[in-house]
């Protein structure tokens, strides 16, 4: 059995681990265009030809007007990803403005590609996030005033809730370009096709009868 030089190895794990996030650029931009039919690309989108870039290309205007929270979670985000944003191609960066009526909650959800900074701009937010199975499911909880920051790290499930009388307005900054969301409830009870009964009846120690009535419900998403 031939091994690898302790040198090389650590180079390997290093070389994984900053392949984890998003890649760094090898030029000034690289404004998205859509996808030429029949055509895949990985980590990334194809680029608008840098002679026809304007000023408009890194403007994103979604952020002027509230979002509407008149729904059940009582909340609405405004993302500004890639997909929306098409200037932040290759930037490793994007941002999601969250509305929140009285009691409005972004309910429990994690960004598998990317770590959320959220700062308070308007009301009073209870925030928090639950640590991995390894540091025994740990919640950190706080009450953030306007003008508190907070941060959520990668992968973790998190939340917020408006504990105030009055709307609330959160901006968040997300360490990709596409960081992802995956809402909790609407995955495990909304997932199409369903999540086999046998399974959650178990995982959630529960009576079948309460896992056919959350899969039956209407699953809200805010996004």
């Amino acid at each position: 059995m031939t091994f690898l030089p302790t040198s090389l190895l650590i180079l390997a794990l290093a070389t994984a681990t900053a392949s984890a996030f998003d890649p760094s650029p090898l030029q000034d931009f690289c404004v998205a265009i859509n996808e030429p039919e029949g055509w895949i690309f990985v980590n990334g989108k194809f680029c608008k030809d840098p002679k026809q870039v304007t000023a408009d290309d890194f403007l994103f205007k979604g952020f002027r007007y509230p979002g509407n929270t008149v729904n059940p979670l009582g909340s609405k985000v405004t993302p500004a990803f890639v997909d929306q944003f098409p200037g932040l191609n290759t930037l490793g960066i994007s941002m999601a403005r969250i509305d929140f009526a009285p009691g409005g909650l972004n309910p429990p959800h994690t960004h598998p590609r990317g770590t959320e900074i959220l700062v308070v701009a308007e009301g009073t937010l209870l925030v928090g996030f639950v640590t991995s199975n390894q540091l025994n499911n740990t919640l950190f909880t706080k009450v953030l005033c306007k003008g508190d920051v907070f941060v959520f790290p990668i992968g973790l499930i998190h939340f917020q809730l408006n504990i105030g009388k009055t709307p609330a307005l959160a901006f968040a900054s997300l360490s990709s370009q596409n960081p992802g969301v995956i809402t909790i409830a609407n995955a495990v009870f909304g997932s199409k096709p369903p999540i086999s009964a046998d399974v959650l009846t178990k995982a959630f120690q529960v009576d079948k009868k309460v896992v056919d009535y959350l899969q039956a419900q209407f699953w809200y998403d805010n996004n």
